[in-house]
């Protein structure tokens, strides 16, 4: 009886070494969580109990437990690295399968889907439309990166912000026709892009006439080109308005009239083959104090087509798409996986994790939601080993084993002495 017992104390201390060298081997492995050894004790029962006087069994081996405590979060060079602050597990699917993982080194395949490093694709939520703030999180689908050109967008809206010097005087009586040639025939004039729907960059300058005390004229010319040929405002290629006697705008005047503080440009084709051009110039900014003829700001909503950039992801996981001509476009929102009971789930290798029937199904959600963590871009959760704790581990599991090869040892000795008896 006493060799069954010590064999199943060594062959106990052999699986508490067996998961301990495990957590040691993987202590560089990034996501790894670490395991320990739960042991019951074995007590032989007959049909009438156990009496008092009754000795144990031994040892086994219950249960190796995972723990799924918050490792290390350690920078890195790529955005692409993901860490998760907090509870929660990445989506991946592996070959329409999901499983779950941890470890967030992704990168980008030749077909431009987002995977880790044996080809498991990360799941996302689409967004809706062509927002970057709602997202479908009905659906779970996989991450690709387009490197197809962003498109443009032809300008239709125009802010100036500037200060016409009211002390600069009019122009004089019969000079009314415009000549950009000539600086004698207007006040001021501010040039800006604007761009076609094609994405065709087009020079557009403003040319501003005062006619009087507070009355303005002024004239849109596109690539150097009279307003009358390109583009035209009610009818007429010249806009006026009016300041009150604060220097502010009034809105409503002029010939033709203000819709409001907007100038309201006809279409006209820009002669690329690109679609005709609608543009609403905003004045709501312009003012007429006294002083130099300053310009403050001008800005237009269009872009040229563009080039993908990089890559960024928010710590709410929005992964969006950079591109040179300065615009973004959201491609998904990471995905992540929380379990009724994550203890239970089942290891499969690769840093990876299954569903099982004990863990309970997978609650999907949106980063910081609920119980779920932030997205760490740029970095990856190191495993949660304890390297000092380990040592100590395998210190208390060669001290079990060699007491148990001991009471093997002692037994030997009885049975031999037994045995001598003459």
């Amino acid at each position: 009886m006493p060799f069954s017992i010590a064999l199943s104390g060594l062959n106990a201390a052999s699986k508490d070494l067996e998961v301990t060298g495990n957590n040691i081997a993987n202590s560089s492995t990034n996501g790894f969580k670490s395991s320990r050894t739960e042991f019951a004790d074995v007590f032989a029962v007959s049909t009438g109990g156990v009496s008092s006087t009754a000795i144990g069994s031994g040892v086994r081996l219950a249960n190796v437990a995972q723990e799924f405590g918050q490792g290390n979060i350690d920078f890195t060079s790529s955005n692409l690295d993901l860490a998760i602050n907090g509870e929660g597990f990445f989506v991946l699917s592996d070959g329409g399968s999901q499983v779950y993982s941890r470890a967030g080194a992704y990168n980008i395949d030749r077909n431009g889907y987002v995977v880790n490093s044996t080809g498991q694709r990360l799941q996302v939520f689409d967004p809706i439309g062509n927002s970057s703030d709602t997202f479908n999180t009905g659906s779970l689908n996989d991450l690709q990166v387009s490197q197809t050109e962003g498109a443009p967008r032809a300008t239709s809206s125009i802010g100036l912000n500037m200060n016409l010097d009211s002390s600069d005087p009019a122009i004089p009586s019969g000079v009314t026709p415009l000549d950009p040639t000539d600086a004698t025939t207007y006040n001021f004039s501010t040039s800006f892009s604007v761009f076609d729907s094609q994405g065709v960059e087009h020079s557009a300058t403003t040319y501003f006439q005062k006619q009087a005390n507070n009355q303005w004229d002024a004239r849109l010319y596109l690539n150097g080109t009279d307003p009358g040929d390109v583009v035209q405002v009610g009818g007429s290629d010249t806009f006026s308005f009016e300041f009150d006697n604060n220097g502010q705008l009034i809105s409503n005047s002029g010939t033709p009239a203000l819709n409001g503080t907007e100038v309201i440009f006809d279409a006209k084709n820009p002669g690329t083959g690109a679609a005709d051009l609608n543009m609403t110039m905003d004045l709501a900014d312009l003012v007429q104090f006294g002083g130099d003829y300053t310009v403050n700001s001008l800005s237009q909503d269009g872009f040229a087509k563009g080039k993908l950039s990089g890559l960024s992801i928010s710590d709410e996981g929005v992964i969006s798409a950079r591109f040179t001509n300065g615009q973004s476009n959201a491609l998904g929102k990471v995905a992540l996986a929380s379990f009724p009971n994550p203890t239970e789930l089942r290891q499969v290798g690769d840093t990876n994790w299954a569903e099982t029937f004990s863990s309970g199904q997978p609650l999907v959600g949106e980063p910081g939601s609920g119980s779920l963590g932030a997205i760490q871009s740029g970095a990856l959760e190191s495993s949660n080993v304890d390297i000092a704790a380990e040592l100590i581990k395998l210190i208390t599991a060669q001290r079990n084993f060699q007491a148990n090869s001991q009471v093997i040892s002692t037994a030997d000795t009885i049975t031999q002495t037994i045995i001598n008896i003459r």
